[in-house]
């Protein structure tokens, strides 16, 4: 019995199914919110000082791996390339910045008072701190969005390789790690 298969054409000659044209989508969807977020931080710290400490130096740089992160992501989606090491080197970045980001988040919400501190603001306590948790709100919602980010990211490459587009051999793409002539070799108990 087969399924009910929609082929969508990707603008580049192949063909794309229904279920990875809407992970892809998605995925483009969540590495634009990433940028917008990410960018957001940056406004939100550089509105604490404008000219930052060295703390706030580092929490800008990490938005600002974030945000490319995202460009890259997006870059690659919207390309359709699925080369192994540009693949490796995006999840490897997307992991780091969101263990920094949910760190950064954790600090801003448990120490809030001490990490305004550290950034040496020039507005007062109590607005500094809505707007650092504000930034901080903002961090968590980064935080989930890479991991949403990496798991998109993740399919998206099983369907590449499913689809064959990937330099993966038949026996990959198919599952097979042997054929069954092979196994009438195998001693009895093993012969399924």
């Amino acid at each position: 019995m087969g399924g009910l298969s929609m082929n969508i054409s990707n603008g580049a000659g192949g063909a794309r199914s229904g279920s990875q044209y809407h992970t892809h989508k998605v995925f483009l969807l969540c590495n634009y919110i990433l940028l917008g977020a990410a960018s957001s931080c940056i406004f939100l710290t550089l509105s604490l000082r404008l000219l930052p400490s060295v703390c706030g130096f580092f929490l800008i740089l990490l938005h600002i791996f974030t945000i490319g992160g995202a460009i890259s992501g997006c870059a690659a989606a919207s390309a359709g390339t699925t080369s192994g090491k540009w693949y490796g080197a995006h999840m490897v970045a997307t992991v780091l910045t969101a263990i920094f980001q949910g760190s950064v988040s954790v600090l801003i919400f448990t120490r809030t008072g001490d990490f305004l501190g550290e950034l040496r603001s020039y507005v007062r306590d109590e607005d500094g701190a809505v707007i650092l948790k504000l930034a901080g709100g903002l961090s968590v919602v980064i935080f989930c969005l890479e991991w949403v980010v990496l798991t998109l990211a993740f399919f998206l490459k099983y369907y590449a390789s499913v689809q064959g587009t990937t330099t993966a051999s038949p026996a990959m793409r198919s599952s097979k790690v042997q054929q069954e002539e092979d196994l009438k070799d195998w001693p009895w108990p093993f012969q399924v």
